[in-house]
């Protein structure tokens, strides 16, 4: 019998881990185990307060954890010396206010990640010109934010997340702010992209249609997470 195959590297592996503020009075997360393996599509959802954000917040190192354990890769998070580096090589930002620069066009927007490598001025606008394309923004390259729909800056901001081509995407309700049909392209953009390029994807979010077009959801209450399951057997816990 030929040998099992190895199971893949995972991404993240979270043990035991919990996230308090205020001195201990609010406890965000209260002990939370998971491990998310390359190419995945993880849905994190449940109610407001439930520390969805939170967790999303400790994958990008943007705090760090109370106790516990979270390892990246096999790397501890809160032991790396440079968190801004795995920020910017590592990690795709996308959410739900956007958070482009008014001032700046979407070719201008798209490159503001692109200053943290080598890449030269004109190399830093071919890429930015190339990520619009693929997610259908040719036609408003320079365009400002307040000229584009809420739908295209999204879009902009998805393109802005790929700058780097980073080995995760952290999205925090990257729908939120928009209408149901812009809400559908952007998650069939987002779905294509993971697909396609084999990126690590945790999506935060509390709409169940957008939960259901991941491959696996973690469903969140009280600091827990309550339930770890396949779209086709989620339950909606209130």
């Amino acid at each position: 019998m030929p040998p099992a195959s190895p199971t893949p590297a995972a991404v993240y592996e979270a043990a035991d881990l919990k996230k308090e503020y205020d001195d201990g009075s609010v406890q965000a997360l209260r002990g939370v185990n998971f491990t998310i393996t390359p190419g995945e599509f993880v849905a994190v959802t449940g109610p407001s307060g439930c520390g969805k954000t939170t967790l999303l917040q400790l994958l990008g190192a943007l705090t760090t954890p109370s106790s516990g354990s979270l390892l990246y890769r096999g790397r501890s998070l809160a032991g790396m010396p440079d968190p801004a580096d795995y920020r910017a090589h590592e990690i795709g930002f996308i959410f739900q206010a956007f958070h482009l620069l008014p001032t700046y066009t979407a070719v201008e927007n798209v490159q503001m990640p692109m200053f943290e490598t080598r890449m030269s001025a004109a190399q830093r606008r071919d890429k930015a010109i190339g990520l619009l394309k693929a997610v259908g923004l040719e036609g408003r390259l320079d365009h400002f934010p307040a000229k584009l729909s809420g739908g295209e800056r999204q879009r902009v901001a998805i393109a802005r997340s790929l700058a780097n081509s980073p080995s995760v995407l952290l999205a925090d309700e990257p729908t939120g702010n928009l209408d149901s049909e812009n809400a559908v392209a952007v998650m069939e953009l987002l779905a294509r992209i993971q697909r396609e390029q084999n990126v690590t994807l945790v999506l935060v979010t509390h709409d169940m249609e957008v939960a259901g077009k991941a491959s696996r959801t973690l469903q969140m209450k009280d600091g827990h997470i309550v339930r770890d399951s396949k779209p086709a057997t989620f339950e909606i816990e209130i």
